[in-house]
């Protein structure tokens, strides 16, 4: 590969980086808009327990009733993984999920995560286009 091209993957993956920052901070700020506005308007979002969401009305209408409130004693890290460019414009991510007290340590009643999300870039932006939260059980 040449450098130019090494290059222009170091820069995208910064910019999926920076997505999955924002849904982290989105969750921990409890702001809804700023979430679901990650997604494709015709995104699927699966959530760690299974439940199958289609198109980004549908994941808005989940995340109203779920997120706020959600966060009040917790504290999501998300940390990209991996990255595996399928297309230039098409990646898969996997991301490592923790959530922490508002101490900083280790919830305990919260088992880590391990979600995959495959992201397009749409109008020059990374977009989350679809999304599987796998919960790790040990």
């Amino acid at each position: 590969m040449n450098n130019a091209h090494n290059q222009d993957q170091q820069s995208e993956t910064e910019a999926i980086a920076a997505v999955v920052a924002e849904v982290e901070r989105a969750q921990r700020e409890e702001d809804v808009d700023a979430f679901v506005a990650l997604f494709r308007e015709d995104a699927i979002w699966t959530t760690a327990h299974g439940r199958r969401l289609f198109g980004r009305q549908e994941i808005a209408e989940f995340t109203r009733k779920v997120l706020p409130g959600a966060m009040r004693d917790l504290l999501p890290r998300y940390k990209v993984e991996h990255v595996q460019f399928i297309r230039p414009d098409v990646a898969a991510v996997k991301v490592g999920q923790r959530y922490l007290t508002r101490d900083g340590d280790p919830a305990p009643d919260e088992p880590e995560g391990t979600p995959l999300y495959v992201m397009s870039k749409e109008d020059g932006r990374w977009t989350l286009t679809a999304a599987q939260n796998t919960q790790v059980h040990t």
